[in-house]
Parts: structure tokens; sequence; C-alpha cells
């Protein structure tokens, strides 16, 4: 019983060497017998990516997050599989913003308003992002064409019952089948490895 994960699965800061950079609030972690945990505050996963801006036009297409790719040890306690149908009630009912670096004074799009499109498909959560023509969405575009940011991050939250957990040997892995989605956002640092994102000129 109780909040702390056992001795070999403490949870890492920032700071340690590996990918996952919580935001303020780090997600809590309760034990469920031996190899179970489960975590229902807002969470942020990160992915590598490929940016690549257009000579012309702004939108930001590409996924922010790929099906049955498992990711880095997150937290120095587990790895993580986002299963596919995972986004497939949030890209319909979610009002989901795409931000810069998580900052939400830096809004590049919205589903509500139509200039942020999310679809789930095959290969994960596509995203389409339409930015304001200010100059600060142009500079962050410039960073993506130059190939400085290349890679994507979402935040999110799994609901009760959307996720599992196996002990496979040594390692802790848990498989997300559903999620409360909230943001996708170009990021600087990785914890995933596998999304594609560009820029690209608008139709």
């Amino acid at each position: 019983g109780g909040d702390e994960l056992p001795a070999g699965r403490r949870r890492r800061g920032a700071d340690d060497e590996g990918e996952y950079r919580p935001s303020t609030s780090t997600p809590r972690v309760r034990l469920l017998g031996d190899c179970g945990v489960t975590m229902r505050d807002i969470e942020r996963r990160t992915y590598d990516v490929e940016l690549r801006a257009a000579e012309d036009g702004a939108g930001i297409v590409g996924y922010a997050a790929v099906f049955n790719s498992e990711s880095r040890l997150i937290g120095g306690a587990f790895k993580e599989v986002i299963l596919p149908g995972a986004f497939k009630r949030a890209v319909v009912e979610d009002d989901v913003r795409a931000l810069w670096n998580h900052d939400q004074n830096y809004v590049l799009g919205r589903t509500k308003s139509g200039t942020l499109r999310l679809r789930e498909d095959d290969h994960g959560l596509h995203t389409e992002t339409d930015p304001p023509d200010t100059q600060w969405a142009r500079d962050f575009r410039e960073s993506i064409r130059r190939g400085d940011v290349d890679q994507m991050s979402f935040s999110f939250k799994v609901p009760e019952g959307g996720d599992r957990w196996e002990q496979r040997g040594r390692e802790l892995v848990r498989y997300v089948s559903e999620v409360e989605l909230f943001d996708i956002s170009p990021v600087t640092f990785p914890a995933y490895e596998a999304t594609t994102v560009s820029a690209r000129a608008l139709a």
C-alpha cells in the first residue's frame, strides 16, 4: 500500500538522464498489487519527430503519437505503449489545443475553432494545425523549418479502465487504450521516438 514505488522503480526528475519531462505537478502513482500502478492526473509524453518546413505557407502537420511504439523508461519506473483506438473518442469529443512547448500563452490552433484538426488512423494520432498570422507564430515555424525543433508532445489523462499494466521480467509496461486529450505541442525534448511532423503550405 501507500503512494511510494518499490525500490528500483523510483520516479526521476527532469534533470535525470532520460526523456520524461513532467509538468508542474508530477502524476500521482498508486500501487495495485505487485506490478501495477494507476495514474489519473494529467500526464505529458514527448516524441522524437521529423519537423520539416515548406518554403512557403504556414500549416503544421504530422503525428503527435504513434501506436504500438514502446517508450523509453518513464520517470525511472515504467515503459509505455499507446494502443490503436486510444484517441478514437478524444478526436471527436475533446476540445484540444495546439500549443508551443505546452505554453498556454502561445496557442497555435484549437479543435473547437477548426484551426486544429485531429484524426486517428492506423499509424497514430494525425494532426494538422493552422497557426495564426503573428510574428511569434512565424518565428516558431522558422524554428521548425530550420530543424531546431523536431519533436512533438501531447498532454492527456487516462480515464478509469483506460490502461493496463504488465510485468515483463524486470520491466513494468503500461498499455494505454483510451485517453482524455488536452493539447498537442511541438517541443524540445523527447520520450517516444517514432512520430513525424512537418510545416507545409496550406491549400
